[in-house]
């Protein structure tokens, strides 16, 4: 799939024949690779229109520069995506990367992006090797490490007094790092760890083991079409009754929410956005998405969004010089952006230093299910892997 997007305004035209922009470039190019069939489909897709609202927003630019948004699906294949990417790198020559959802698709197509010296803006996937021993200059998180929503969600479980813990998620990377954050921070008894296959979609077996383990609660890392299975047979066998089930944003979203629709009631999750968060930037964000697309934005979809405004940014504080790349570095490294969700700055390894809140999906005053915000869990957090970054120069 190759979808362009290419503008020009009249101000790029102008400050294309000013002095200042002699070294400026003609345009930017993004290569947005994420996940667009399957059943993390729906998180692509957010990613995806979040980043190109905030491009239509800005006139069709980035920077002041016109923008060119190469969309391609990686078919949540390792090796599709490294294709795909390499050529987007070698024949499209995008000037930045974004919108992998999935880390085991990041680490695939980590190293030949940073070889080539091209900037990976991540609007999702959150591996915790770059954010530890593998950090590198070219890569930058837009959206969080993977353990720390889970962190703040095994925080939010441990001062609630839950005693035994089921623990779920898909048995890759991500679904490691993200029950590790869980762990790091909920010091209970974990009567059941369980990594299912990463597209499964029956959870049968999971669920007869979750009955005979006597947990008072359940925290799953189940994203997109993967959490709506889980929850709807949870709920379905009757589960919900005896055990109290928290997640991540991932699986407490409003993707799930309207697969899900009243099944979801009272599930808590945690994330470092909610569509409800009282701030300009995410007020119009929220705004013009329900607007152009007709339904209220996930977390995927505000990342997206944060992205192409780090990207914005940058290339506007080094005057569409796209060549100078250690300037371009420190001017991702300033995050000169307005972030939807607060507060936001990089740590030393290029991952977001900010807080993280508890939501509840409730029924609001308009009769929708969804979000609404709790309450701030963790503030000015940082993962629990920069201390192993050595940020190369």
């Amino acid at each position: 799939m190759h979808i362009s997007l290419r503008f020009m305004t009249a101000a790029v035209a102008a400050a294309c024949l000013s002095a200042g922009a002699a070294q400026a470039a003609d345009a930017v190019k993004i290569g947005l690779l994420t996940t667009l069939s399957g059943p993390g489909a729906a998180l692509g897709i957010d990613i995806r229109d979040g980043f190109e609202l905030a491009v239509k927003q800005a006139g069709g630019t980035l920077g002041g520069l016109e923008a060119e948004v190469i969309v391609a699906d990686d078919q949540l294949s390792p090796d599709a995506a490294k294709q795909t990417a390499d050529r987007l790198l070698k024949r499209d020559r995008v000037d930045f990367m974004t919108g992998i959802v999935f880390s085991n698709i990041m680490l695939a197509v980590g190293q030949p992006v940073f070889q080539s010296k091209t900037f990976y803006i991540s609007a999702n996937a959150g591996p915790s090797q770059y954010a530890g021993a593998q950090c590198n200059p070219y890569f930058f998180s837009a959206s969080y490490q993977n353990d720390t929503m889970d962190e703040a969600a095994g925080k939010v479980v441990q001062d609630r007094g839950f005693k035994k813990v089921a623990l779920i998620a898909p048995n890759y990377p991500a679904g490691k790092d993200h029950l590790a954050g869980f762990k790091r921070f909920y010091k209970g008894e974990i009567v059941m760890e369980d990594y299912t296959q990463l597209n499964q979609l029956d959870y049968g077996a999971e669920l007869s083991k979750l009955r005979a383990s006597q947990a008072d609660a359940v925290f799953i890392f189940l994203p997109g079409g993967l959490g709506v299975n889980f929850i709807k047979q949870f709920v379905g066998a009757g589960l919900n009754q005896d055990m109290k089930l928290f997640a991540p944003g991932f699986s407490g979203d409003e993707d799930v929410i309207r697969a899900v629709g009243e099944p979801m009631l009272g599930l808590f999750n945690t994330s470092q956005w909610a569509h409800d968060m009282d701030n300009a930037a995410n007020k119009r964000f929220v705004a013009d998405f329900e607007k152009e697309y007709g339904r209220l934005p996930t977390m995927y979809a505000s990342q997206g969004y944060d992205a192409a405004r780090l990207i914005d940014g940058a290339v506007r504080k080094v005057n569409g010089n796209l060549k100078d790349k250690d300037a371009l570095r420190k001017a991702l490294e300033s995050a000169p952006f307005e972030s939807v969700r607060g507060a936001f700055k990089f740590d030393v390894n290029h991952y977001p230093i900010q807080d993280y809140y508890l939501r509840e999906v409730v029924k609001d005053a308009q009769g929708r299910v969804t979000n609404k915000l709790v309450g701030r869990v963790l503030e000015n957090h940082a993962d629990a892997y920069v201390g192993e970054c050595k940020m190369p120069s």
